[in-house]
């Protein structure tokens, strides 16, 4: 099975490299960037203004390769583990899922609050938060992840995940 992703939009933001940015968006809660859409996408942006929070879907275009098994950045014991119990990087198809404040959409531009995202990183699709949909009731368990809400919103990334570092995990 093709599957064949599009680059619709680039995302603008105030990180330039890939050490010392937040690792997740509540992290850069205060933090502003914009997502560049192309003309062609436009009219897809119609009655977006209307949703407080949006989903952006992105490819990281620095990842060059994946691991297996990785040292999370918020895992407190430095315990190598599965990559798809984690929100690294290093996944096998290397994508990006954020959930941002949306502030304004004015023609092919989108401004959005809560970004922890490099520049110049290409978004792949952009879907509203519903809360009706999206909330999560009941119990819910976040596995290994130990890490306080200031702890998560203070860390920032090293150089772990860089194309020099030859450390695996397996």
């Amino acid at each position: 099975m093709i599957f064949e992703l599009k680059q619709i939009a680039t995302i603008k933001s105030p990180f330039c490299e890939l050490v010392d940015m937040p690792v997740q968006p509540k992290g850069a809660k205060d933090i502003y960037a914009t997502i560049e859409f192309q003309k062609e996408y436009e009219d897809g942006l119609k009655d977006l203004d209307g949703f407080s929070h949006v989903y952006l879907i992105y490819y990281f275009h620095k990842i060059t390769k994946h691991k297996l098994k990785v040292i999370p950045f918020n895992d407190k014991t430095d315990t190598p583990r599965g990559v798809f119990s984690t929100r690294t990087p290093m996944h096998p198809n290397q994508i990006g899922l954020s959930v941002v404040e949306l502030i304004k959409v004015e023609k092919n531009i989108v401004t959005i609050k809560g970004v922890d995202i490099l520049n110049g990183t290409p978004l792949l699709d952009i879907k509203p938060y519903i809360e009706n949909f999206d909330r999560v009731e009941g119990e819910v368990r976040s596995g290994w992840m130990k890490s306080t809400l200031d702890e998560v919103s203070n860390k920032r990334s090293d150089s772990r995940f860089l194309e020099k570092q030859e450390t695996t995990y397996t």
